[in-house]
This record gives structure tokens, C-alpha cells and sequence, in this order.
């Protein structure tokens, strides 16, 4: 476990954590006006290997080579010039802050960063952190990587393997796609609906990104189900009718070994590395298309809901016996941002084809596929 420290002063920041993937959803703006909850669970930590955070330059003012270099193969409206390595926390964890009060940008119904860090240090005032807790944003406190020092926390291996895939299926739980959402409040009092969850549109739409890029402009399909509800709509949208068609399959630990013939493999990242499962054999030349750990192990194994609520004693195998969450009202719809955001950084979408998807995703928001 480790302790982030000011680099001014030395003072502790942060209670003792471990590292845990970035959560795919941490930059999403979901929605208008709502309050989404903390980013990430207690006691952990994620790092945003890119940079992010203020300033901004526009696409027009950056060179082609500069974007390639970075990583970026078709253009965004802006790329952050701060410092790549931000570590993001939950709020409950900071220790030793004070917040900046010429810096509190935002206030539509809280702090979005936008004028940069919003929280020093206490012992020496040095700007750490920002807080981020405005409406349609996910709360979290992003530390600043050139004002911190990563250190191992006292009476801790700060070197401890990461989980293996077995012991991480046997710790983990799934993500579920259905999910309460609520408003900040109206004339009327707050309000709040069942959603499809803000997670798995993230999600969705990044693993949208890398199925389109997999597929060659070759219709793609996805396993019945659950990942069809999510992801054939826009596939049949975005992709052209007709054969030869492409097959998508869930693999991963505890999965059969996909089938040699199969040209696409839904997979999960690993939930503390993020690095996506890899299966052996014939199967290796197979695109992966990365899913977050929890989303992945839902489709895999999803929980079961009894049709009835059971009386008695609960039968073994049985997890609960409440009704199921109820069904949001519309069909589901990835995220947009996420979608591009992962579609920009794969070299295939300098091909033609996919990147005219890329630069009508405005006309496919309308369509209601994002």
C-alpha cells in the first residue's frame, strides 16, 4: 500500500492505498444535472497515464505530428497540456487539504477543476489536488502528479503481487447494468429513476470502439443475450448488412477456449492492472475487445433473479430473492465520449471508412445509438 505526500513539505495527503485500474468511466460528463456518486472505492487508487486537466489546446493548434506522438489519429476538439500521471482517489480518503477558495471553478451545483487545483496542503499551501464533485461529473479528488510523491505506507508491502485471474474471479463482483439515478433536486423535490448504468455506457462504448475497429467493415455479431441488448443495435447502425459476418464471443477465466474459427474475443481487464485477459493456443491471434472487470463478469455469469420471492429458508446457490431492478425506458445507448475517446487512439480509425463514423457521431447521437 502507499501514501501520496506533498512534494513541498512532506506532509501526508492521502490514508494508505492500493492500486486499483482506471475505472473507464472516469472522465464521463453523464447527463444533465446529475448526481452521479465517488469514483473510486476506499482505499484505492488509480493513475491517468495521459495528461489531463488544464490547460487545453485546441485542434487546430496542435501539429499532426505532435497528436501521433501522443497517441491520437483523428482529430478532438482539445488536448490537455498538464502533466501526464494525475492519481485519482475518493474525496473520504484526502488527508491534510484545504480547499482554494479563488480556484472553486464550476458551481453549476459544485467543483469542476477547470481552473486547476482546488486544494493545498495544508502544512505549507502548496495547490494538490482538484475536487471534483459538480453536477454529471463523478466525485473524486485528482492529485496533481508534479505536486506528489508516491510512498509505501508505513508497516506495509508496497510491492505485493497483483491478484491472479483465479483469485480475482473469486473476489470480484459483478457490475450491474441497471442502477438508480437522481437529479441534484427540482422545484419539486429531488428526483431519481432507474438507468441503465453509467458504467456500462462507458464501458459499452469504448468496447464499441475496438468492435468496429476488429470488424474490417465486416458485419459483427455478439453473443444472445445480455451483450446483444448492448451492443448489436449500433453494431447493425454502424456496419454494412450482409456476409461474410465476423463472430464476437465472451472468453476469460472460467470460460470454455474459444473456438479457433472465432475472429473477436470479448474480454476483461484485470481490476487492479488493467491488463486485459489473453487467452493460449489457437485462439491467440483473435482481436480483443477490453471490458472492465465487473461489466465483463456480469455478461459471463450473470446473477440470477427467481421469478418469486422464495419462503423459508434461502435454497443453497440462491444470492437473494428480491424482485429484479426495474428496466429503464429506453433502449440502451453508449456513451458518445467514451466511443470517441477510445476510437481516436486506435491506428484503425485513420482508414476511411471508420472515420466517417468518427465524424458523424453527432448524427448518430440524434439516432439515438450513443
Amino acid at each position: 500500500m502507499f501514501v501520496f505526500v506533498c512534494a513541498g513539505c512532506g506532509a501526508e495527503l492521502t490514508a494508505p492505498l492500493s492500486q486499483v485500474a482506471l475505472p473507464v468511466h472516469a472522465h464521463q460528463k453523464y447527463g444533465n444535472g446529475i448526481q452521479l456518486p465517488v469514483l473510486m472505492e476506499q482505499g484505492t487508487f488509480a493513475v491517468e497515464p495521459e495528461p489531463w486537466g488544464p490547460p487545453w489546446r485546441k485542434w487546430e493548434e496542435i501539429q499532426p505530428d505532435e497528436a501521433a506522438a501522443r497517441g491520437i489519429h483523428a482529430p478532438v476538439y482539445s488536448l490537455s497540456d498538464g502533466a501526464p500521471g494525475a492519481v485519482v482517489i475518493a474525496p473520504g480518503d484526502a488527508r491534510g487539504t484545504v480547499l482554494i477558495p479563488e480556484k472553486a471553478g464550476g458551481y453549476c451545483c459544485g467543483l469542476d477543476g477547470a481552473d486547476g487545483p482546488n486544494m493545498a496542503c495544508e502544512a505549507c499551501g502548496l495547490p494538490v489536488a482538484s475536487r471534483i464533485d459538480d453536477c454529471s461529473l463523478w466525485q473524486a479528488v485528482w492529485l496533481a502528479p508534479d505536486a506528489v510523491h508516491r510512498l509505501p505506507a508505513d508497516g506495509t508491502d508496497a510491492e505485493v503481487a497483483p491478484l491472479s485471474w483465479a483469485e480475482a474471479m473469486a473476489e470480484g463482483m459483478g457490475t450491474p447494468p441497471f442502477e438508480p439515478v437522481t437529479t441534484w433536486g427540482s422545484v419539486r423535490g429531488s428526483a431519481h429513476w432507474w438507468s441503465w448504468s453509467p458504467r456500462w455506457e462507458a464501458a459499452v462504448g469504448r468496447a464499441l470502439a475496438h468492435l468496429l475497429a476488429a470488424s474490417q467493415g465486416r458485419p459483427v455479431t455478439v453473443p444472445d443475450g445480455l451483450a446483444q441488448e448492448v451492443l448489436q443495435r449500433a453494431l447493425d447502425v454502424l456496419l454494412p448488412a450482409g456476409p461474410p459476418v465476423r463472430r464476437a464471443v465472451l472468453a476469460g477465466p472460467g470460460q470454455p477456449a474459444p473456438d479457433a474459427d472465432v475472429e473477436i474475443l470479448l474480454v476483461p481487464g484485470h481490476p487492479q492492472t488493467g491488463n486485459v485477459w489473453a487467452p493460449e493456443g489457437s485462439a491467440t491471434s483473435a482481436y480483443l475487445v477490453p471490458l472492465p472487470f465487473g461489466v465483463w463478469l456480469w455478461l459471463a455469469f450473470p446473477e440470477p433473479h427467481l421469478p418469486l420471492p422464495a419462503s423459508g429458508a434461502m435454497p443453497d446457490g440462491v444470492l437473494r430473492d428480491d424482485p429484479p431492478a426495474p428496466r429503464p425506458a429506453h433502449l440502451f445507448r453508449a456513451d458518445p465520449m467514451a466511443f470517441q475517446r477510445a476510437m481516436v487512439r486506435l491506428p484503425a480509425v485513420r482508414s476511411p471508412w471508420l472515420r466517417k463514423i468518427h465524424e458523424n457521431l453527432t448524427q448518430q447521437t440524434r439516432a439515438r445509438i450513443f
